[in-house]
């Protein structure tokens, strides 16, 4: 309630003053008109390290930078994504391109690659080709082309790992029908070899490491030289996603592009042995299942592209090969599953990667 003093106060005020001063006053009360609420992405993750410049994006704030509040949903694989991103409950995800991909979109579903997330490059072969040490020792396998009649394992049939161990084949002049496939979930590997349930298979970090310190395994070729250039995992944004809020989805892609520049500059020697490496050890333990910071330093890191996009000339190869192997039931192309505008709309702003010295 005003005096009678405050009152008149006012009342005896220049017309532009008492503007001034009911300005003033409603700022100070109501503060929220100011400032837009931030804006809700759901982001669906396989809590894996390829994950990283999600998480770093959240940790260090730049989402928060672009007004966006982030809620992860982890889950088993990227397959298990699709659904939820085709109907809108997720906004963005992340995980390998597979024949299923392929025939989500076929069937309709609304999903677009828009980033990549983890790939292949010199020196980073997250991805490896592995024989059972016993078998390396005894001479069995010297060359690829001594896979053949191998029982091998891989992540899953239709994935970026079966493409890849048909390209471990092709080296050896076998064809993929040479070997005997088995779909094994890449922790298990470890212990497939113990056991010798498996001869060989195509393994991610840190079952690689783990299994040659283990001495049940040999580290026969990263994927770096099996499959150089690999588009091992990438962002997926969800159609509704992209119709409804364009300008949300390029401010994530800045934010995690970001992200992604930071992990990069943590890169050295085929290791996270760079400058803030002790930093994105602190993020990977904090947001995966893997909580010994060991590990991270012994592994093979994978690659990201700082400036997002993603291998289109691999893509197509992978594509190739689930065609061949029958798993693809639609009419999906690669062109019409690949979205980079906003990718292309992040570098507007944030101009090329410049490795930091």
């Amino acid at each position: 309630m005003k005096t009678p003093f405050l009152k008149n106060f006012i009342h005896r005020l220049p017309s532009s003053a008492k503007n001034a001063l009911m300005s003033a006053a409603l700022c100070l009360a109501t503060p929220t008109l100011l400032h837009a609420a931030p804006a809700t992405v759901r982001v669906g993750t396989a809590s894996v390290s390829s994950d990283i410049g999600f998480f770093i994006a959240d940790k260090k704030g730049y989402f928060r930078d672009e007004g966006i509040v982030v809620t992860f949903t982890s889950f088993n694989s990227a397959a298990k994504m699709i659904a939820p991103l085709g109907v809108g409950q997720l906004d963005v995800g992340g995980g390998t391109v597979s024949a299923g991909l392929y025939n989500a979109v076929g069937r309709n579903i609304n999903v677009k690659v828009v980033a990549d997330k983890g790939s292949i490059k010199p020196g980073y072969g997250f991805s490896a080709l592995m024989v059972r040490k016993d078998l390396v020792d005894s001479g069995r396998y010297k060359s690829f082309k001594d896979l053949k009649g191998m029982t091998v394992a891989v992540g899953a049939s239709g994935t970026g790992t079966a493409s890849a161990l048909n390209e471990a084949l092709k080296k050896g002049g076998l064809k993929y029908s040479d070997v005997n496939v088995v779909d094994l979930g890449f922790p298990q590997h470890f212990f497939a070899f113990t056991n010798k349930a498996i001869d060989a298979s195509i393994t991610n970090e840190p079952t690689v490491s783990l299994s040659v310190k283990g001495k049940v395994a040999v580290r026969v070729a990263g994927n770096d030289v099996v499959y150089p250039g690999q588009q091992t995992a990438v962002v997926l944004y969800s159609g509704e996603f992209i119709k409804n809020q364009p300008e949300l989805g390029q401010k994530f892609m800045r934010a995690y592009l970001k992200g992604v520049r930071d992990y990069n500059n943590a890169l050295k020697n085929g290791k996270i042995a760079g400058p803030g490496a002790d930093e994105i050890f602190a993020i990977l333990t904090e947001y995966t299942e893997i909580k010994d910071v060991e590990i991270y330093r012994s592994i093979v890191p994978h690659a990201s592209n700082p400036d997002g996009r993603v291998n289109a000339e691999s893509l197509q190869k992978d594509y190739a090969f689930f065609k061949e192997q029958g798993l693809l039931t639609g009419s999906a192309t690669v062109d019409q599953v690949v979205d980079n505008s906003f990718v292309d709309a992040a570098l507007r702003d944030l101009g090329a990667y410049k490795e930091k010295k």
